[in-house]
């Protein structure tokens, strides 16, 4: 009899414990991960407790791209690299008017193709074969964008500026558009397009 007992008050002791707003509570409690944010530059000083979470409210600055140096510059298709998976490494790349980019199949299954209205007017597209090297000269000033063909809704992207970024605001108006077609890493565009 006392057994039965016992099988009867535990579940109900159980629901009044976890039921409604204690329940969310120590939902709420297990989740809360304490972070403490610190930019470069600022003092950090000790970390939160497991009671707080400190939110920097300055802004982030983005590290600006260097012109590279030389006039030939090597761009590698990878299925993972230091910025994450199906990557352009380097992303981001700025180089001067007449430099040739190779870009080199490391892993299989990649290309590199440009964006349609996101190359400077007046300016070669390109359209490799899958799984070979392509080596282009960039002869027109401005920012392009490309994609590997079958990686595109992993967001394989990566961007060139050649020169001056003459056409950085019609680039980032067109790139809003694409940005629906992946289905991951999204925010990949709008970075690369902040570190010019």
């Amino acid at each position: 009899m006392k057994d039965k007992r016992f099988l009867i008050i535990l579940p109900l002791c159980f629901l009044m414990l976890f039921n409604g707003k204690k329940y969310d509570e120590a939902v709420k409690d297990r989740l809360l991960v304490p972070v403490k944010v610190c930019l470069e530059g600022q003092d950090c000083g000790n970390a939160a407790t497991a009671s707080q979470s400190v939110v920097s409210t300055a802004p982030i600055e983005v590290k600006k791209i260097e012109l590279s140096e030389g006039s030939e510059h090597t761009v590698k298709m990878l299925n993972t690299g230091e910025g994450g998976q199906m990557i352009f490494e380097p992303a981001v790349i700025k180089v001067s008017k007449g430099d040739t980019i190779h870009f080199k199949a490391v892993d299989a299954s990649h290309n590199s193709a440009t964006i349609e209205g996101m190359i400077p007017v007046g300016a070669n597209a390109w359209n490799g074969q899958i799984n070979t090297d392509i080596s282009i000269t960039l002869d027109t000033e401005g920012v392009y964008v490309y994609q590997c063909d079958p990686h595109v809704m992993m967001a394989m992207i990566g961007v060139i500026q050649v020169g001056e970024a003459i056409n950085l605001n019609e680039v980032k108006e067109a790139s809003q558009k694409i940005k629906s077609n992946f289905v991951m890493n999204a925010e990949r565009i709008d970075t690369y397009l902040s570190q010019l």
